[in-house]
């Protein structure tokens, strides 16, 4: 999505114009950067923290030649998502797990169904030549175990 985009939305959603719309989202984008730059964090509650870092120097190697080179130290921003942002990116992760899911059980209907030329497919043979009861062991999400991976700073 663009802020073009963001700007027609919000001004469609509040009955505004998108020129003062246009303005009101820019003049919020410059503060969140001047506040970067100022104080080095912002914290949009329900949202997340915007963090200045310093990232140190390091040898990388350039993938054209092979040869090291040297990467000079930098400040960089990095964004930590809030728990409702989680939470609700962790929703879209299992909708599209349950998504995947019906995909390939309508899959194996399909292969296990009568072909057209009258005949049937043979399913594939588990460890004791037959498959389970379809439905008889729900597929359940799982998120992975333990607290999420830290990103290193390098």
């Amino acid at each position: 999505m663009t802020k073009k985009e963001i700007v027609k939305a919000i001004s469609e959603e509040l009955g505004l114009t998108q020129l003062k719309t246009k303005e009101i989202v820019q003049k919020t984008f410059d503060a969140i950067v001047e506040t970067l730059v100022e104080d080095r964090r912002i914290e949009l509650r329900n949202f997340g923290v915007f963090e200045v870092k310093k990232r140190a120097a390091r040898k990388a190697r350039n993938p054209r030649t092979g040869g090291q080179v040297e990467v000079p130290a930098k400040f960089v921003v990095t964004f930590k998502p809030g728990k409702e942002m989680e939470q609700r990116v962790l929703q879209l992760e299992e909708a599209e797990f349950a998504r995947e899911q019906a995909e390939r059980a309508a899959r194996a209907a399909a292969e296990n169904s009568p072909s057209f030329s009258g005949g049937y497919s043979s399913p594939p043979a588990g460890q004791n030549g037959s498959l389970p009861p379809l439905g008889s062991q729900p597929v359940v999400y799982r998120p992975p175990a333990g607290p999420p991976p830290q990103k290193r700073d390098s």
